[in-house]
């Protein structure tokens, strides 16, 4: 008997987008905020993530979910999912 194994969902974030002019690729940058195990203090983090939009959608400013996905190319392990609000 083969157990079913579930699979894990893919990582996904929400950020915003800070670069556009590339060609069919966009850099987002995502905020996450924590707090300090030491000293308690909620502290801020930026991530830049390299984004492939397929259509050329997303512009600077936009508001954007997305997904990881296999690697693309050198720097590009995130896809488009979609625009939660334009700029």
């Amino acid at each position: 008997m083969v157990e079913m194994v579930e699979r894990t969902s893919r990582k996904e974030k929400t950020g915003v987008v800070t670069k556009d002019k590339m060609d069919k690729t966009r850099v987002v940058e995502v905020m996450s905020r924590f707090k300090h195990p030491r000293y308690s203090k909620i502290m801020s983090r930026r991530a830049k993530f390299y984004v492939h939009d397929e259509k050329n959608e997303a512009h600077a400013g936009d508001k954007v979910l997305i997904m990881e996905t296999r690697p693309l190319s050198k720097q590009k392990r995130w896809r488009l999912v979609k625009i939660l609000e334009k700029a």
